[in-house]
């Protein structure tokens, strides 16, 4: 009777964990369909920006730092879910390769709905693709093909019959193959694009006019474009002197990594 006891309490500890790993997928894999909402939406595409309907946000410079405050949200969610994937790695009774997929697709399916649902029609912050005549029906494209569909997936994958037969080796092999690719899509929201010459700069407000000629000078900028009040700028200067403009009140230059790389894909 203590032995089945004992085998009862080991089973209830394997499923828990089993829950944790499961749990902590959907974290990341949420995380993961921040990225791409981010990358492909808000750089590449540029259909939307995250407050882009919001009234009295038309200014770039919001806009581009609201995108780099989204950015930096979703890192933080991703190193939570890696982290706890980390932890839960310990204990493997299952095999935990589709399992982690599954709880990605989840995840991600997740995020757009939760977007499509808050932002798009709660919040009414920004929509799919604002240049479109039917903005609803881009909205429920991307609802059904990000956001149902993956979930679904996921969860059928979730339903299958799981033997015994993983290992702790199986399980940290599976973190960090999720870990390179998150790392990829964060790195790569870090990047300006390529063949890009000219730096976007975002000034903080009480930044004068004044002073941001002053800072070209200093590092031999020539000035492209500018808003009417030079709170952003496009400059042709040399790559390694674009760290610089941070010490003369930047909030945001492409190409110098941190804190995001919406900037250097805004086509100013």
């Amino acid at each position: 009777m203590l032995r089945h006891w004992q085998e009862e309490i080991a089973m209830t500890a394997r499923l828990a964990t089993g829950r944790a790993w499961i749990r902590w997928g959907i974290v990341l894999g949420f995380a993961l369909g921040g990225f791409l909402d981010g990358i492909l939406l808000h750089q590449i595409l540029q259909w939307h920006h995250l407050l882009s309907l919001v009234p009295g946000m038309a200014d770039l410079r919001t806009q581009v730092l609201w995108d780099g405050y989204f950015h930096a949200l979703m890192y933080g969610v991703a190193l939570a879910g890696l982290w706890g994937l980390w932890r839960a790695r310990l204990d493997a009774p299952l095999q935990r390769g589709w399992m982690l997929v599954g709880a990605l697709l989840i995840g991600f399916g997740l995020w757009h709905c939760v977007d499509a649902v808050l932002s798009h029609w709660i919040l009414g912050i920004h929509r799919i693709r604002l240049d479109s005549p039917n903005v609803l029906l881009w909205d429920l494209i991307w609802l059904a093909g990000f956001g149902v569909v993956p979930a679904l997936l996921g969860r059928l994958l979730l339903g299958r019959p799981h033997t015994p037969g993983g290992s702790v080796l199986g399980s940290t092999l599976s973190v960090l193959i999720a870990a390179l690719l998150t790392t990829g899509l964060a790195a790569w929201s870090l990047q300006p694009p390529s063949g890009r010459q000219f730096t976007t700069i975002a000034f903080a407000p009480g930044v004068e006019p004044a002073q941001i000629f002053a800072a070209m000078r200093q590092v031999d900028a020539r000035l492209v474009w500018s808003s009417p009040t030079m709170s952003v700028v496009v400059l042709d200067l040399e790559p390694a002197r674009r760290w610089d403009f941070y010490r003369r009140g930047a909030l945001l230059v492409s190409g110098a990594g941190l804190p995001a790389g919406c900037a250097g894909w805004s086509r100013a």
